[in-house]
């Protein structure tokens, strides 16, 4: 399995908004990919990236996948008529808060960001990459 962490600059929601651009972060290689638009061209290439990258199936992985993957299965649907990542998503917050053994404890983990949370998506998505490295390797 291939870990991707994703990050989506948009809203509201698909259908009521746009998506102007989003990041991905494959781990643990840490390449990236930059999506500069919701273009057919754009999500063709996010998906020939996707099977450059991931060794097995890849696994979509979000700050907030209740969000960011809304955008990414829609578009998905919507250019390619199928979504690599299936219908399932995962949440580095419900992570963090099973190894700290506290289901109320969901923002910490934010302190483990190595590149700052800027609004630019490829940098918010290798941040949240890095911050799941650091929980990986032990720190809390």
């Amino acid at each position: 399995m291939s870990l991707i962490f994703v990050d989506v600059e948009a809203g509201p929601a698909p259908g009521s908004g746009e998506m102007s651009e989003f990041g991905a972060v494959e781990y643990p290689s840490f390449a990236t990919f930059h999506g500069k638009d919701a273009s057919s061209e754009t999500f063709m290439a996010f998906w020939a990236w996707i099977t450059t990258v991931s060794k097995g199936r890849p696994i979509f992985v979000s700050d907030n996948p209740a969000f960011d993957w809304q955008w990414i299965n829609f578009y998905f649907w919507k250019h390619l008529k199928y979504n690599p990542f299936g219908h399932s998503a995962r949440r580095i917050s419900d992570y963090y808060a099973g190894l700290v053994g506290d289901w109320w404890e969901t923002q910490s983990w934010k302190r483990l960001r190595v590149t700052k949370h800027d609004h630019n998506p490829v940098n918010d998505a290798m941040g949240n990459a890095e911050a799941f490295q650091r929980l990986e390797n032990g720190e809390r």
